[in-house]
C-alpha cells in the first residue's frame, strides 16, 4: 500500500496546483471523491484489470459514471490517470488531496470514538480546545463505542489521544507480557 501513497503523490500534488490556480478545491473534491468509489468498485477493477479492456473505454466508464460532478480539467486528469495505469492510485490520490487542501485551508477533521455519550456542548468545548492546540479550524466528528469500557479515543491528523480504559489495559497487558 506505501507503493500507491508513492505513485499518488505528484498526482495529488498536480491536482492541488490546478485546484488552488482556479480556487475551485471543492470541485475538486467531489470528483476525487467519485471516482475514487469508482475504482474501488470490484467490477470496476476487474475491468481495469482485464487486457482486453481498452482504456479508452475505460475513460468514457468513468466519465459516465462520474457524471456531472466531471469538468473539463478533471477529465483530462482522470483520462492521464487511466492511460497511464494509475486507477488503483485513486483513493490514495483523493485522500492526498483532502490533506493537502485542508493545510492550505487551515481545516483539519479531527475524530472522537467515546465509551459515552457526548454532547453538543461538550463537543463544541473540544472542537475549541483542538483549534486552539492546533492552530485550525477543526471538524470534529464523534462516535460512540461501548467496546471502549470508559474513556475516549481522539485522532486528529498525525496526534492519537488514546484515553479509553480498553487502551490502557491493552498497554498494561504489553508491558506485563515483556
Amino acid at each position: 500500500m506505501s507503493e500507491y501513497h508513492t505513485i499518488a503523490r505528484p498526482y495529488a500534488q498536480a491536482v492541488f496546483e490546478l485546484a488552488q490556480a482556479s480556487s475551485n478545491f471543492q470541485q475538486w473534491s467531489d470528483m476525487l471523491a467519485w471516482a475514487s468509489a469508482v475504482a474501488a468498485d470490484a467490477e470496476v477493477q476487474e475491468l481495469v484489470q482485464n487486457p482486453r479492456v481498452e482504456r479508452d473505454a475505460l475513460v468514457r466508464l468513468f466519465g459516465d459514471i462520474v457524471g456531472e460532478r466531471m469538468f473539463e480539467q478533471s477529465a483530462n486528469f482522470l483520462r492521464l490517470v487511466i492511460q497511464n495505469g494509475r486507477v488503483f492510485a485513486l483513493p490514495s490520490i483523493a485522500s492526498q488531496f483532502e490533506t493537502m487542501r485542508a493545510e492550505a485551508e487551515g481545516t483539519i477533521e479531527a475524530e472522537l470514538i467515546s465509551a459515552l455519550h457526548v454532547s453538543d456542548d461538550q463537543r463544541t468545548k473540544l472542537a475549541q480546545s483542538l483549534s486552539q492546540r492546533l492552530g485550525r479550524e477543526v471538524s470534529l466528528q464523534v462516535t460512540h463505542d461501548p467496546n471502549l469500557i470508559g474513556g475516549a479515543v481522539l485522532r486528529a491528523g498525525d496526534l492519537v489521544i488514546d484515553a479509553s480504559v480498553k487502551g490502557r489495559l491493552q498497554k498494561l497487558a504489553a508491558n506485563l507480557a515483556r
